[in-house]
């Protein structure tokens, strides 16, 4: 059994919910009241941490969950993000403290909320000192309007300069076994400074969720098809992997996700992570991860099995790792 663990002093369920894929960017948006009845179950199992962003669905996330749980609020430790803008078919990085501020009020309104526990910087802006921007998180901190600054895609170095001039609750950055950029320095450094590592995609963006077996019935605008370990050159590749993935569950009597989930919990007290789903089979199997019995071997194997070496593509297509403040691996897989 796992227990809780804390961000920001506050302990929740180190297993929470992305929100994104309800509204944004993989498979097909649920209709409204699909979404609200997910996020109903959610909190109804016990799920205490909700993960959404400006960027998602373009508001219509935020407004889903304001309009859903406004009821339910104090039930759930409510985290977002700012920092990505669209403007119609522009897309910029912008964290300027007067933006953070802009956003911020935008967030609250669509949410129905006087209050976000925890506000990531959704990117890296390289026009703007990091110093500026957590600063800005930091007022908003002294307000009442937020209560934890968060960083999101961002380096161990970022990391440290921002956690310098005003403190860190939470570093959200991709991981799982595909993707371990956050053990070149990332994972370590959370640990040492007290800043809970929060583990988007840790189930290999659907990869290692035991059901995706040919990209190619993905519909045609989900993101995944721009990545290039889902492209007709690599995806054939990993698919071996994943088939080794999944006997090595069905060994441990654990559904592929559990045992994608237990391995990212199991690097670190400090780690939690936040998968997305649209079913409710799967939102409940997801955080029943919490109460399965996996032995050290399975993980090890696991482990062994898939990393950054055994991986064929990168885990972005090229315009989107220049946007990536992220470490990498020497040679890139």
């Amino acid at each position: 059994m796992i227990g809780p663990r804390a961000i920001g002093g506050r302990a929740v369920k180190p297993v929470g919910l992305g929100c994104m894929n309800l509204s944004h960017a993989y498979g097909y948006p649920l209709s409204k009241e699909d979404g609200a009845r997910l996020l109903d179950r959610a909190l109804d199992l016990g799920y205490d941490h909700l993960d959404t962003a400006r960027l998602y669905g373009l508001g219509k996330n935020e407004e889903l969950i304001g309009e859903t749980l406004k009821g339910r609020r104090n039930q759930f430790y409510l985290a977002s993000k700012m920092g990505i803008i669209i403007d119609g078919a522009a897309r910029r990085i912008d964290c300027r403290p007067e933006v953070i501020r802009a956003e911020v009020e935008k967030s609250l309104k669509l949410l129905q909320t006087d209050f976000i526990d925890l506000y990531y910087l959704h990117r890296y802006d390289p026009k703007v000192p990091i110093e500026e921007s957590v600063g800005a998180l930091g007022n908003l901190v002294k307000e009442g309007k937020i209560g934890g600054a968060g960083l999101s895609e961002m380096s161990e170095a970022t990391l440290r300069r921002a956690h310098a001039a005003y403190p860190v609750t939470a570093l959200q950055n991709e991981y799982s076994l595909w993707t371990r950029n956050v053990e070149i320095g990332s994972l370590e450094a959370c640990r040492e400074l007290g800043v809970a590592l929060v583990a988007f995609s840790p189930v290999a963006r659907g990869a290692l969720g035991g059901e995706l077996r040919d990209p190619a019935t993905l519909p045609k605008d989900d993101l995944r098809l721009t990545h290039p370990r889902f492209n007709a050159e690599n995806w054939p590749k990993n698919l071996k992997l994943i088939d080794a993935f999944n006997a090595l569950a069905a060994e441990a009597g654990v559904e592929p996700a559990q045992l994608s989930l237990a391995w990212v919990l199991s690097r670190g007290d400090h780690v939690h992570v936040i998968p997305g789903t649209t079913s409710l089979d799967h939102l409940e199997e997801n955080l029943n991860t919490l109460g399965v019995s996996i032995g050290q071997d399975i993980l090890d194997r696991a482990d062994a099995l898939i990393n950054q070496r055994t991986v064929s593509g990168h885990r972005y297509p090229e315009g989107m790792r220049k946007t990536i403040d992220t470490e990498e691996f020497a040679e890139a897989a």
